[in-house]
Order: structure tokens, then sequence, then C-alpha cells
């Protein structure tokens, strides 16, 4: 019985470019798998079929035997050599393997091949205050960092030495072992995955090509951060290993609670005990504000405790907005007298009883309601 065509097995032209070939094995390779297909026999035999096609097509000068003579260019001992019946050698199967999981494994053949690896990247926590917030701040830190070593450039290697390839993974990074049907890859258990060993590491950084050290660096706080703010600065984290690439830095903000402002994004809020005295008849008192300022608010009489009062533009600096601000609110709490003399509290008396209860119309509407309850609940 003839041969079913490899363009045919994987559902391609004979034209069809190495991308498109790939991708259709690699969907059929999928589908067919034996570990999706426990017990299907023709799954089974599928994936052998499409295995076998991909192992000659993937390589031009199979493909152009193939191409020129079809099967029979592999006839009498030159095709593709079996192994465990799946149609395909061992080697043939780690090729295979790069090919459906190359783009995903940690690496590949290629990556491990480097000894540089990025340094870490760090964190600070810098706490501010709601002024600093405002205005923004430039501030000096002290970070314990690793540097990279002055005396080998870097390289973790003596002056005039190079690292060696690692005689365990080959350069690669990776060593592989067979498990059945699978093929595994780990990290180099002697290189650690960089592809190269030391044989003469350098006496001060002992091979790390970094050293510890604590750095002073200037840092640029802009107004209007928040709680939370988080402040990048590219290059400036650990130094890369054997001369790697560094890690960034973050800050991040804390603002410290303020004694007498309350932020809630770009708006602050102040709570101003009044005098009873203002509250009743009105008046002008003056507040702080936090750029630092003064400013008036006029109280308008009969001002009762919770009262707000909206200054716009009083607020807190708007983040990377060219200096737009929010507002400020107050709000008022009618402070009670205490302390008082003896004539203190008999004016008060004596305005208690000039007063009556028209001039205190929530607590008269208030105790009426209660005393109708009350009513209600006795009769």
């Amino acid at each position: 019985m003839s041969k079913t065509c490899y363009y045919e097995m994987l559902g391609v032209s004979r034209s069809a470019s190495d991308a498109e070939i790939k991708k259709a094995y690699r969907a059929l390779a999928m589908k067919y798998h034996p570990d999706r297909n426990p017990g299907d026999k023709e799954a089974e035999h599928r994936f052998k079929e499409v295995n076998e096609a991909y192992d000659v097509l993937k390589d031009k000068h199979k493909r152009a035997a193939y191409d020129q003579f079809g099967h029979a260019a592999f006839e009498n001992g030159g095709g593709p050599r079996t192994n465990g019946g799946f149609g395909f050698t061992g080697d043939s199967f780690a090729d295979i393997f790069d090919d459906l999981f190359g783009d995903f494994m940690a690496g590949g053949r290629q990556r491990g091949r480097s000894m540089k690896t990025r340094g870490a990247d760090l964190r600070y926590d810098m706490e501010i205050t709601l002024e600093e917030a405002y205005h923004g701040k430039q501030a000096t830190i002290e970070v314990p960092t690793s540097v990279s070593c002055d005396a080998c450039n870097g390289s973790g290697t003596e002056a005039d030495s190079q690292p060696d390839v690692c005689p365990t993974c080959q350069g690669r990074g990776k060593v592989r072992t067979q498990q059945g049907f699978f093929m595994v890859e780990r990290t180099c258990p002697t290189c650690h995955g960089t592809g190269a060993v030391i044989a003469n590491p350098c006496t001060v950084c002992h091979g790390q090509g970094r050293v510890h050290k604590e750095r002073t660096l200037s840092v640029k706080i802009p107004p209007g951060v928040d709680d939370g703010t988080r402040i990048r600065l590219g290059g400036e984290g650990e130094a890369g290993l054997r001369g790697g690439p560094p890690g960034d830095l973050y800050i991040f903000l804390s603002v410290r609670p303020h004694k007498i402002f309350r932020r809630d994004g770009d708006t602050i809020f102040c709570t101003v005990p009044i005098p009873m005295t203002t509250a009743a008849l009105g008046g002008e008192i003056e507040i702080p504000t936090i750029g630092g300022g003064r400013a008036k608010v006029s109280i308008p009489a009969g001002t009762q405790s919770g009262r707000q009062f909206r200054l716009r533009g009083k607020g807190m600096v708007v983040l990377n907005s060219g200096g737009r601000k929010g507002d400020m609110i107050i709000e008022t709490r009618v402070e009670t007298p205490v302390n008082l003399t003896r004539k203190q509290k008999e004016l008060l008396r004596a305005f208690e009883e000039e007063a009556g209860e028209e001039v205190s119309p929530e607590s008269r509407g208030f105790f009426s309601r209660v005393k109708e309850i009350w009513e209600d609940l006795t009769d």
C-alpha cells in the first residue's frame, strides 16, 4: 500500500514555507499527542505519521530529496530511522522537542550560553510629610546594593583569563534527560545555567563580577505624590552577574499622617473649631493652607457644627498636571465655652431666659419629636 504524501499528512502545499510547515506540525502534534489520547491507537498512528513527515520536511536537504524522488528517496536504509515504533530517532526527537517547546522553555538553546545575568530589582521605602508631598522635594538616600567589580570589570575572572565552556552542558546552560517517551530539560547543575565555568575567579568578587557596596543616590519627588506612589529609577538596582545589565530601583512612598489636614485624592479636609459667639453672630476666621499660606473664611451667623466651606484651588497639587490644585474643605466644629466665671454663667442664664426656644429650632424640634414618641408609648 502506498504511503500518504508527507505534505498531505501535514495539510500543507508543496510550496509551503518552513514557518507554515512548523505551524501545521505543531497543531497536529498537539492534537494527536499520546498524552491527550490515551489508549487511542489511531491517534498514536497519526502522531507517528506527522512526526515522520515533519522530520523530513523541516530539513532542507531531506525535503529536496523528497520533492525529487518522493518516498523512494528514503528506501533501502535511506529513510528516517525508527526508534520504538515512533518513526524518528532520539536525536530527531530532541530536535522536535525544541521545535515544539523551545519558544516556551526558559532560555531554549541560546539563552543559557551567556554568563551575564540581569541584576535584581531593589525596593526602598521612604516616608515623607504631607507638605513634602505637596511641594515635592529632592532627597538623598543611601542604598545598600551590589555594584560591578572594578578589579575584573565585572567579568568575574582574573586578568588575562577567560571563562571555560561548561563540560557538563557544553555551553547550553541546560541538560537533557529522557524519561520514557518524554524529554526533560533542566538547568545545568555545574554552571547554574550560565553555560560557562570560571577556572580562575577574581579574588575580589570571587567570580561574581560584583561586590556589595552602599550607594548614595539623589531622588526627585514630584509635587502631588500620594501614599503608595512608586518611583522607578532605571538601572539603579543591583549590578548584573558577571557583567550583566543592572536591575532597577523602586522607591515606594508613604505619606505621614498630618496633625491638622486630611487628604483624599487632591482634596484637603480640615476641621476648624470656632467659638460659640462667632458661630452665633457670624464673623471671619483665618486658617492655614497646605501650601503654607493663610486663607480667610467668612462665617455666617447661625453656623452649626459640621457645616462645610469649600476653598477652590487651596487643596493638593495634582500629580503631573502642570501645577493644577484641588480644593480645600473646611468643616466647622462649634466649641462650647468652658471654665466660665460666675459673671459669665449669669450672663448665659440671662440669655437663656431672654432667648427662649426660638433661637434653638433644631433642639426644639428634636425634643418635640421625642415627646410625641413618649406619649405614643404611654397610650
